[in-house]
């Protein structure tokens, strides 16, 4: 997934300074952003109040959509760094590509995963003919320092752990661990997501890593989380030393459920790079417009995507909180 906005922010993220440590309850509200050519998506994650959550720093939510007489999902060969970006369907099909060569379908509750790592180019469309209906997230993950410059790659998972309970939920486990099961997915940092589908009625508690820190995107239907109402397509930031999380919906509905460990790391997030500093930001969008680096996309029918121009502030770390 990339990021498509012509004038993207400067943004710093990570920092201890900027993780509550204790249980909260902050809803946070989506923007709707252009995806491709044809798709819009709300964006939860970087949000004017909360940057991160753990190490995931990108979430997008998007669908249901009706494409029958459109072309859906469409997003031209891009670059990414120094992250995993992870795809996710309820409904629907994405064709995966990428500069190593890798061709993948993904279908719903399967797990697209693809470290960029030192650096990829990918795209991303509904297939021809495709499904009726999309409706899934795309979400990105930074990588630690230790690992940010590994080898890229990609990995699709079609059977993921799924772990069912007497109250009406069933967790398929994307990536982590999660009450003795365990994702085939490749992760970089103690992280974990799972998608909780709960039936109507359901009522219960899941355990949590009193560590982690965490959020709910409610995927469909209204789900009370702790006690507060999530629509579709809305987060809830839920804070770090929570031992359980209540869970409750009277007519069913799903929610992903993200955490991790709190990234210390102070990471600059410029347009579909991640780094650490603005001039190797900057030198990551230069490669990228001279052919360098990221290797080329082969059987996507079309351009791949431009850079922008960067912008006329230095990009650059603030520090852990944030600065006017």
């Amino acid at each position: 997934m990339s990021n498509l906005d012509r004038s993207p922010v400067v943004t710093v993220r990570g920092g201890l300074a900027e993780v509550a440590a204790e249980p909260v309850r902050e809803l946070l509200t989506p923007r709707t952003v252009q995806l491709g050519e044809s798709s819009l998506v709300r964006r939860l994650l970087p949000n004017i109040h909360r940057r991160m959550v753990g190490a995931w720093c990108f979430v997008d939510h998007y669908g249901p959509d009706d494409i029958s007489e459109q072309p859906g999902m469409r997003v031209a060969p891009h670059p990414h760094t120094g992250l995993q970006t992870l795809s996710w369907l309820h409904q629907g099909e994405v064709e995966h590509r990428d500069s190593v060569g890798s061709v993948a379908t993904i279908r719903p509750y399967e797990l697209g995963l693809m470290t960029a790592g030192h650096g990829i180019a990918h795209s991303e469309q509904s297939p021809v003919p495709h499904p009726a209906l999309l409706h899934g997230a795309q979400l990105w993950i930074a990588l630690p320092d230790a690992s940010r410059d590994v080898a890229p790659g990609f990995e699709h998972h079609s059977d993921l752990p799924v772990v069912r309970t007497a109250h009406g939920l069933s967790a398929t486990l994307m990536l982590g661990r999660f009450d003795g099961a365990e994702s085939p997915g490749t992760a970089y940092t103690p992280i974990v997501g799972m998608d909780l589908d709960l039936a109507p009625g359901a009522a219960t508690a899941l355990p949590l890593e009193p560590d982690f820190e965490y959020a709910a995107l409610a995927m469909t239907g209204l789900v009370d989380v702790d006690g507060v109402p999530v629509e579709r397509g809305s987060m809830l930031y839920l804070g770090c030393g929570r031992r359980e999380l209540r869970l409750r919906s009277e007519s069913g509905g799903a929610v992903m459920l993200l955490g991790g460990e709190p990234f210390e790391e102070r990471i600059v997030m410029w347009w579909n790079f991640l780094g650490r500093t603005g001039e190797e930001v900057a030198a990551f969008r230069e490669a990228w417009q001279a052919g360098e680096r990221f290797g080329e996309v082969h059987g996507y029918d079309g351009a791949r995507l431009d850079a922008p121009p960067l912008p006329g502030v230095p990009l650059k770390a603030r520090g852990r909180v944030r600065e006017d």
